[in-house]
């Protein structure tokens, strides 16, 4: 196996175009919705078996018509789902997405059974199956976050896996230093994105951000930073990489393609600068079609992309 995705695992519904809410008892029409597969596991997974990897899921679900659709649509990309375990009394976590006519989102959101995932939850036997262990969705795991994630990675890397971690944005923590933290001398990689990077060390320098993070243990950090493409930082290596030009649908999955794209290229032996570019590709197709991971092609196909695509030079 190449990789175990372990955390968040979403329904979510996306809606297009909305670019207003209606009033209170009112109703507004929009063209088009759709069910998606979502969470940062489910969306890098997915779009890493896209790619040609071999890839476990583990996270949970409901026990309900949205926790089946989860594993199904895993199942259905080929995704080892077997770490998928089911909650008997929490629902599937459910996000609404709005997307608005120039791609960007809004989120209403439930946790549902992503709340209550915990260490005991994991199957460590799955997860030194794999060459690495990526833990997709810190900081909307309330139960996990922190000191058992830290266990997790802990244990993987004594086992000889090589660990990675994503974070996601919760506007409702300010500091994320004491949940991350814990993780950080444990993580070869760390992939967050600019905002949540700037929550966890104080600054918002790309350059200062990764200094601070390989201070505290971190080994390679690779920093998501939207339409300016992507920094990254250790081995000897420190590089700024640029965006590509597309039209953009919808920014929903972004960081997860451009993590599955990174990752890609870190298992191919390529250098952090090699495969930031190719996370950006990945991400670039993701953000052309509606949902998480709809846009994203084969390894061929991005590659293709590479030769022929403009990048956004900042």
């Amino acid at each position: 196996m190449d990789v175990c995705c372990l955390g968040i695992l979403v329904a979510d519904a996306v809606g297009s175009p909305i670019d207003e809410m209606p009033e209170k008892g009112r109703l507004r029409l929009f063209d088009k919705m759709e069910l998606h597969i979502g969470g940062c596991a489910a969306n890098s997974g997915i779009a890493m078996a896209k790619l040609g990897l071999d890839i476990a899921v583990a996270g949970k679900v409901g026990d309900d018509t949205f926790g089946r659709f989860v594993k199904e649509t895993l199942e259905g990309h080929g995704v080892d789902a077997r770490g998928v375990v089911t909650d008997a009394e929490a629902p599937t976590s459910f996000t609404f997405i709005m997307v608005g006519s120039d791609g960007q989102r809004r989120f209403v959101h439930t946790m549902g059974a992503n709340a209550t995932l915990c260490e005991k939850d994991v199957d460590m036997n799955l997860v030194r199956e794999a060459k690495i262990l990526h833990v997709a969705g810190t900081m909307v795991m309330p139960t996990f976050d922190g000191v058992q994630t830290a266990r997790v990675l802990e244990q993987a890397r004594a086992a000889g896996v090589t660990t990675c971690m994503d974070t996601v944005f919760n506007d409702r923590v300010e500091d994320y230093l004491p949940v991350v933290g814990p993780c950080l001398p444990h993580l070869d990689m760390f992939l967050p994105s600019i905002e949540e990077a700037e929550r966890v060390t104080g600054t918002s320098e790309p350059a200062a951000i990764a200094a601070r993070l390989h201070e505290a243990g971190c080994g390679i950090v690779a920093v998501k930073l939207g339409s300016e493409g992507s920094y990254v930082s250790g081995e000897g290596e420190a590089a700024r990489v640029p965006c590509y030009k597309v039209g953009v649908v919808d920014t929903s999955g972004a960081g997860d393609s451009f993590v599955a794209g990174f990752l890609a290229g870190r298992l191919r032996g390529w250098g952090l600068e090699a495969s930031a570019r190719f996370g950006n590709a990945v991400a670039a197709h993701c953000v052309q079609a509606l949902g998480c991971t709809a846009g994203v092609v084969d390894f061929e196909a991005t590659r293709a992309f590479q030769q022929t695509a403009e990048t956004l030079e900042a």
